[in-house]
């Protein structure tokens, strides 16, 4: 049964945690649709600001699905079809990516800290292969395009640390408004 949270959206991590073979494609759909709803999403303001994008769905989340034999390669195919027709014909345009570059082990422990009852079941192994993706991606530029800027911070340190680090690079991270 689905679930709503009090935004309305639907919640399919429970279910995708507890059984990801059956729930992948699903779960991972859902995602490149809300996604795809961010990046169209019309607004009022001259920037938009999003936590991840349709490229870190695709370049991240559902390689590291594939490549762990998780995702049957068929539902693969269907979702990277669909993924290469969207780019291709909707503006999924990003301007630049602030990559919180964290180590597995700190967002192991920050996942523990945090006690969501969907995230109990995450193991470390899941992590490093996700940021391992995202190395690959966003650092070395072996596996997937990058379209725009990337701007890298260290995503290891306290909230202050992180706060301050915002403060430094915040012009950047405005492409440049002053508000």
């Amino acid at each position: 049964m689905l679930q709503f949270n009090n935004s309305g959206i639907i919640s399919m991590q429970k279910h995708f945690y507890q059984d990801p073979t059956r729930w992948a494609l699903t779960f991972q759909t859902y995602v490149q649709l809300t996604m795809l709803e961010q990046h169209l999403h019309k607004q009022t303001k001259p920037i938009k600001l999003m936590e991840r994008s349709i490229y870190s769905a695709k370049y991240c989340f559902v390689e590291n699905l594939y490549e762990n034999g998780i995702m049957p390669e068929l539902e693969y195919l269907v979702l990277t079809k669909w993924f290469d027709w969207i780019v291709k014909n909707q503006d999924t345009h990003l301007d630049l990516i602030v990559y919180l570059q964290t180590t597995p082990e700190t967002v192991y422990h920050r996942i523990n800290k945090r006690c969501r009852q969907e995230e109990k079941s995450i193991p470390l192994d899941y992590l490093t292969s996700l940021h391992n993706l995202h190395e690959d991606w966003l650092i070395h530029r072996t596996k997937f395009p990058v379209s725009c800027p990337v701007l890298v911070l260290d995503g290891n340190g306290t909230e202050t640390e992180m706060i301050d680090q915002y403060e430094a690079h915040k012009r950047q991270i405005l492409c440049q408004q002053s508000w």
